[in-house]
């Protein structure tokens, strides 16, 4: 299973306007998805383990695995 690469939502762009509504570690890690990095550079990045982090992020609505979204959906009709 490939690792995903989280990019930023609309909701987290609004979450980084106002960085009192989350952690400092939240917020960095925010800052630091771009869709371009794995989970491996972001915990490199923050000197710890990210996985929970983001997928508890990505659970809320904060960040998009950008590989699941471009997936393409399998055929209803056989070929």
């Amino acid at each position: 299973m490939e690792t995903p690469l989280y990019t930023r939502t609309t909701m987290a762009w609004q979450a980084l306007a106002r960085p009192d509504g989350l952690d400092r570690r939240a917020h960095t890690l925010l800052l630091l998805a771009n869709g371009r990095r794995t989970l491996r550079e972001l915990s490199r990045l923050l000197d710890e383990d990210v996985s929970a982090r983001a997928w508890h992020l990505a659970a809320q609505g904060y960040l998009l695995d950008t590989r699941a979204a471009a997936a393409p959906e399998p055929d209803d009709e056989p070929a």
